[in-house]
This record gives C-alpha cells, structure tokens and sequence, in this order.
C-alpha cells in the first residue's frame, strides 16, 4: 500500500472522517442494545426504592430487614461475574448478554410471583446474578465495536441506560400506587423484564466483537468485520489496515481468557497490576460516594418533612434531573478529560453532601413550631445537585474507564472483577445505609463527605488519561513507567510497509 507523502494524513482524525453508514448503523444498533443490558440495574435501583414504601413484606422503614431485601441483589451480582467472565471469553460478549438476559426473565417471573418473603429474596439473587452477566459483557462488547472517536459516548451512553431503567420504573411505581391490590407493587415488577427480553430477541443477529474473534484465532472474521464497518467495504482502506495491525500485535491469542479458571494475568506484571486496579477503584468510588443513598431517598425526603406523595414525586424528579447531568456527561465523553473530571466532580460531590447534611442537621434541631420549609427544600435541592454532578462525573465513566484500561485479554474477567466489587461494596451501601440511617440519621451522609475528599486525591495520585486513545494505544502508555505523564502525550501515526509506526509525537 503506497504511502502518502504526508504521512500524518494517515492519522485518526482524517481516517475516521470517511467512516462508512454501515458502521454509524451497526454502532446505532449496538448501543441501543447495550443500553437495555444497563436498564435492567437502572429500573431495580429506582423500583425498590419506591417498593420500599408500599411493600407488602416491609413495614416501609429502614432497618435490617430492608437491608437484607434490597443486598441480596448484589449478593447475586457479586457470584454471577465468576459465571460470567468465562461465559464471555469462551462464546462472546453476545453470548454474555444473551445469558443474563434470560437469569433476568426467570428472576422478574420469580420476585412478581412471590407470596413469601423468602421467595421475594430468591427473586432478588437472581435478578443479580442475571445483571451481573450483563454488565460483564456489555461494556466490553460496546467497546470492542466501535472506532476510537465514538467509542467514549457509546459506551459512556451504555451506563446512560441506569436512567433508561430508572426513570419508566419511578414513573410506573407513580401511576401504580393507589391501586387498592397486590398489582400496585406487582406490575413494577412484572415490568423489570421488559428491556431483557428485547435484548435476547436482538443480541445474537449482532456481529461478535473484532477483538473477540481476533483474540479466539478467527482473523479472517474480524478483518471482514473491519473492511465491512470501518472500512466502507474496502479491504485496502488505510483504517482498516492499521486497527488490524494494531490489534494483532496487541491481542494475544494464547492469554488467560482461553483459561476459564485462570485469573493470574490480571496480576502477572505491573502493566495489568495497574490497569485493574484502576478499573477496581473505579467500581469502589462509584458505589461509595455517597450514591447509595439513593436507594433510600425517600427516607431522606420524609426526614424533612415530605409525605409519601411527595417522596414519590421527588423520587420521579431526582432519577429525571440526574438523566440530565448524566446525558451531559455521555455528549461530552468524546471529548471531555477522564482524569480532571474525576477529580474536580468528586470533590463538587463532597461539597454537595456537605450542604445536604448541615441543612438536614438544622431542619431536625428546629421543634415542629419552628421548622422552617427552606430549611428542608434547601437540603432535598443539595442531594438533587449531588445526583446531578455525580451522574455527569461517574455516570459515563463507571463503564468507560474500566474498559478503556483493560486489555482485550483481560477485559471480560477484569470486567468480572469489577462486577464483584460493585456487588460488593453495593451489598454494604443497601444493608449498612439503612441501619446507619436508622441509628445516626442524616449524620450518616457526613461519612461520604470525607471520603469523597480522599477519592478525589486518590485520583490525582493514580488517574491515566485514556481520552482519545485506541485500546492498543493505552497498551504503549500502561508500559511506561511513568503512564500519567505518558498519557497526555500526542501521537500520530502511519502505515508503512504493513506496520503502524509512530511519526510525530508531542
């Protein structure tokens, strides 16, 4: 392939401008569908926590027993990634979504049928262990499929399907609560299925990931896929020779993801050391930073003074206002900073909380005679800004960031573990949060005000930029022994003589 005589021309920007309408289809498609696989965990967050008031088996207060209800779900999500992760390296990332799609439907059929409360709990592992199948091979998939340039806002608009869950279930707990039967809290239930049986009815006509079948020795399959989606059909078209060459040299094809029980890559050298315990703080700071209280933001909204009604309302406004900041942040993801973002939007997150648990503190020192209704709206609207600025900060990034910093070779189990410690610390914010909010009332919210200080330092101590980077690109940055500062350096490159080579970099 003759080489130009400017050979930054060959560089991503100017590629990706001829970008065929297969790809901008296929990647439409893709992205919707990894949306549902993310609306499932969306529609249980903002189900439960509206459940929470009207259910049958609860008396409607916080406590263990609300704990135990709402953490067996992540009980499951933290053993289904050990199924998942071979599931995904062994038969595809389709094949991972197709799985819990179904987990998802024996689950829904399960908890909307229950007439104990034991039978509701097993309704609930199963929903997560499902989930957990679906946050394992969704993130990867999205990022596997499409060019450099999209492949921020699609999988950033992945996790934007939390919203797509959230929101229609605190819709429907709004129209189904003066139902005078079982149906008021059934139907949300029934209903939890929705998005999973759209996915198993389309996820298996998708083509497979690239890298996947790169990685599993069908080359043949993953350049056809190349020529036909980045290439506009043309099997000499310069992109598509470049992701090839950059692929092959990047994916091995005899790493731990051909092992189902192997998990040693992920610790073998300081490269993957780093990379996974990016991906794990990730899962740990975007379950603790005080988001958690979500679950129970009804009991936040009672504490100043809201009835029921109003707890539904503001729990229908706190999901739509927090879409909001979270699709800003999925428009911007191509373009927007991962390491000054986590910073700066973790420390706001402190801040926020901070205001939220002075106003409340102040709103239950004042006697029923002297309580001041601004006192209260004042709090509600500073935990509304805190949702706000965590969903534009966190959001995108809790499936982004993690996939971004995984090799392909480690991508489905690092997802797993990642899933492991979002089930994890997601068990200890629906089982502790009650309790705390129970016996120190809004004091508990102070606790996240210190720790999201350190969560932000932590970033600055460890964050890689991986905007704007190929997956294979992030693979030179992770080996330097300085990754920060190497991720902020330029790079072009070009093709010459079938290798990718670097020709300027700043």
């Amino acid at each position: 392939m003759p080489v130009p005589e400017n050979p930054s021309s060959f560089t991503s920007a100017a590629l990706y401008s001829r970008l065929s309408l297969s790809i901008k289809l296929i990647s439409d498609i893709v992205g919707k569908t990894a949306f549902l696989c993310a609306c499932a965990n969306g529609y249980d967050g903002s189900l439960m926590t509206a459940i929470n008031i009207v259910y049958k088996f609860n008396s409607g207060e916080v406590g263990e027993t609300t704990g135990l209800i709402f953490s067996i779900y992540n009980v499951g999500s933290i053993v289904g990634p050990f199924f998942a992760a071979p599931v995904a390296d062994r038969w595809g990332r389709r094949a991972g979504m197709f799985t819990g799609g179904i987990f998802i439907c024996i689950g829904a059929a399960v908890i909307s049928s229950a007439n104990t409360r034991e039978q509701f709990i097993g309704g609930r592992f199963i929903l997560g262990f499902g989930v957990a199948f679906m946050t394992t091979g969704a993130p990867s998939y999205i990022a596997e499929i499409p060019p450099v340039h999209w492949r921020g806002r699609m999988t950033a608009f992945y996790n934007l399907g939390w919203f797509g869950g959230s929101i229609p279930a605190a819709a429907i707990c709004l129209g189904t609560q003066n139902i005078q039967s079982d149906i008021s809290w059934r139907l949300p239930l029934i209903l939890q299925c929705v998005p999973s049986l759209f996915v198993i009815c389309v996820v298996l006509f998708l083509p497979e990931s690239p890298r996947w079948l790169l990685a599993n020795g069908r080359e043949e399959e993953a350049l056809a896929f190349l020529v036909k989606y980045h290439g506009n059909n043309d099997p000499n078209h310069p992109l598509v020779a470049i992701e090839f060459q950059e692929m092959k040299e990047s994916i091995r094809q005899d790493a731990s993801d051909k092992r189902p029980l192997d998990y040693s890559e992920l610790v073998k050298s300081r490269n993957s050391r780093y990379r996974v315990m990016l991906a794990l703080l990730m899962g740990v700071f975007g379950q603790f930073s005080g988001n958690g209280l979500g679950y129970f933001n009804t009991e936040i909204y009672k504490s100043v003074g809201y009835d029921n009604y109003h707890q539904f309302i503001l729990n229908l406004g706190n999901s739509l206002t927090s879409c909001a900041g979270a699709s800003i942040g999925v428009a911007l993801a191509d373009r927007m900073p991962r390491r000054p973002t986590l910073i700066i939007g973790t420390l706001w997150c402190s801040v926020f909380l901070a205001i939220n648990g002075g106003l409340s503190t102040r709103w239950a020192q004042l006697s029923d005679n002297e309580k001041d209704l601004n006192v209260g709206r004042g709090a509600v609207a500073s935990f509304f800004l805190f949702n706000i600025v965590f969903s534009f900060t966190y959001t995108p990034l809790q499936a982004l960031y993690p996939v971004e910093v995984l090799t392909t070779s480690i991508r489905a189990k690092g997802m797993a573990m990642y899933g492991v410690v979002v089930g994890l610390f997601g068990f200890i914010n629906t089982y502790a949060t009650p309790v705390g909010l129970k016996n120190i009332k809004q004091n508990f919210v102070f606790i996240f005000v210190g720790w999201d200080l350190v969560e932000a330092f932590v970033w600055w101590l460890v964050a890689v930029e991986t905007c704007g980077r190929s997956l294979e690109e992030l693979e030179e940055i992770f080996e330097d022994p300085h990754p920060i500062k190497k991720s902020h350096e330029v790079r072009k490159v070009a093709l010459r003589d079938g290798k990718v080579v670097e020709v300027q970099a700043a």
